[in-house]
């Protein structure tokens, strides 16, 4: 029997697992077509990112040590980049594209269909990653993500590429209840404004993403939905505020930054975040206690 999609509105940490298995992978010659795809796209300049001003830029770390980062961002549920931390993984030599065709093409996944969760004409399909890369990764037809998919446990041989991050050993709980998550898309997948209930590691592996952090302590201005299932999201556009509707939206102190491959963004338990692909990117995150 087919497993059953699991939805993602609203994020967190508690999902159903998505299915294994799928059909056979593409031919030899689908594969040359697709990088040679892949490699037109390479030659073309990356589009402009969005403009971090100075007052509203995150800062960042290189390799801090475990006591400065817990007493300095952890204790105080501050977010930050951190640097350095995983060049060692090899997934930041091995993966690519064309990698995930060989290794996990014939798997079956679930994507979602739309730009973000919350627009009314999102939905999720089941299909293979060959079929997910050929359709929205290669030819961009629509967008459509791979997102919040535990794909390590689907895929072990991927899991050898990345490792836990030192700092989680700082939480409460053991390193089997950190719940690893893949974020695999092409450029202007949306995650809309949400809070998530546990710390999170986002690392970024290849592509850039825009990414907008408001403090909990701001919650009333960032216009929670009512409803019981979306109630950690916020109905606000961030890139696009109708500020006549969220008046008090203007009144929220942003943080935002351009995360980089290999660096690996904080976001405390809590923290308002909007993240916007602006490439063809993979990101993994360690949700933890």
């Amino acid at each position: 029997a087919a497993p059953a999609l699991r939805l993602r509105g609203p994020p967190g940490p508690a999902r159903p697992r998505s299915g294994r298995g799928g059909a056979a992978a593409g031919s030899r010659g689908g594969s040359r077509l697709r990088r040679a795809f892949l490699l037109q796209r390479v030659r073309v300049d990356p589009p402009p990112a969005p403009v971090v001003q100075p007052e509203e830029a995150l800062p960042h770390v290189r390799c801090p040590s475990l006591e400065h980062f817990r007493d300095n961002y952890l204790i105080p549920q501050q977010p930050v980049v951190l640097e350095g931390i995983i060049d060692h993984w090899p997934c930041m030599k091995k993966w690519s594209v064309d990698y995930f065709c060989q290794v996990a093409g014939c798997r079956t996944v679930p994507v979602e269909l739309g730009s973000r969760y919350t627009d009314e004409e999102w939905s999720q399909k089941l299909m293979t990653v060959n079929d997910f890369i050929n359709q929205y990764i290669v030819n961009e037809n629509s967008v459509g993500y791979l997102a919040q998919h535990q794909l390590f446990d689907q895929i072990p041989e991927l899991k050898e590429d990345i490792s836990i991050p030192d700092y989680c050993c700082l939480g409460e709980g053991e390193e089997d209840d950190i719940t690893i998550n893949a974020w695999f898309g092409p450029e202007g997948t949306i995650s809309p404004l949400h809070q998530d209930p546990q710390q999170n590691f986002l690392a970024q592996v290849f592509g850039r993403k825009y990414v907008c952090l408001y403090s909990p302590q701001d919650s009333e201005n960032l216009y929670p939905h009512e409803g019981q299932i979306l109630h950690n999201t916020s109905q606000v556009d961030v890139e696009d505020p109708d500020l006549n509707k969220f008046p008090n939206f203007r009144k929220a102190a942003r943080q935002s930054c351009i995360l980089m491959p290999g660096q690996v963004l904080f976001i405390p338990v809590k923290y308002w975040h909007y993240i916007r692909s602006l490439d063809i990117s993979f990101s993994v995150s360690f949700w933890w206690s």
